[in-house]
């Protein structure tokens, strides 16, 4: 069975330290997704971000990450992930794959739980993931920073990802949700 990404029910956001004080979050709020199950164990997971539609809440550092010191999203406009191997323990699971940012692929386990199946008032069947993993900017070349006068740096290297996602079958994509 294939079930599709419900973007309207579906958060992909990030954060990281700023000046090593306080977090600044932001969201991708275009993407798209398929997860492919059969028999009730999950085979494939495709998921692409538009990059050009990360929000912080601040036009001047959107501006600044969409640009060449951060996404370059004019070269790369997508994000992307795919699964290879996918274990689940009761409602636990871990989602390894391969995670493209800026045109550089490197593996990446998200860790969390899944929800479902469950029927919505329409009668129409969903499914719903939460997951979270931190990475290094740094490893997919993101490595603008400032250095700061009493130490530390402007931006930290390490970017947690959480991803609260809902699904549908493919054959009800075009549901009432």
């Amino acid at each position: 069975m294939q079930w599709i990404l419900d973007p309207a029910h579906s958060q992909i956001q990030f954060s990281v330290k700023h000046l090593g004080i306080s977090t600044v979050r932001g969201t991708f709020q275009q993407f798209s997704g398929t997860v492919e199950e059969d028999g009730g164990l999950v085979s494939a997971v495709h998921v692409e971000v538009d990059v050009a539609s990360l929000n912080t809440g601040n036009e001047q550092r959107d501006g600044h990450l969409k640009g060449a010191d951060f996404f370059n999203v004019e070269a790369n406009p997508t994000a992307s992930f795919a699964l290879t191997a996918f274990q689940r323990t009761g409602d636990d699971v871990q989602a390894s794959g391969h995670l493209t940012i800026a045109g550089v692929t490197k593996p990446i386990t998200l860790t969390g739980e899944i929800g479902g199946p469950a029927k919505d008032p329409w009668g129409n069947q969903k499914v719903s993931a939460v997951l979270e993993t931190k990475i290094s900017r740094k490893e997919w070349g993101l490595v603008w920073n400032v250095a700061l006068e009493a130490g530390g740096v402007l931006v930290s290297d390490d970017v947690k990802l959480h991803i609260d996602v809902q699904a549908q079958p493919a054959a009800n994509a075009t549901a009432a949700s």
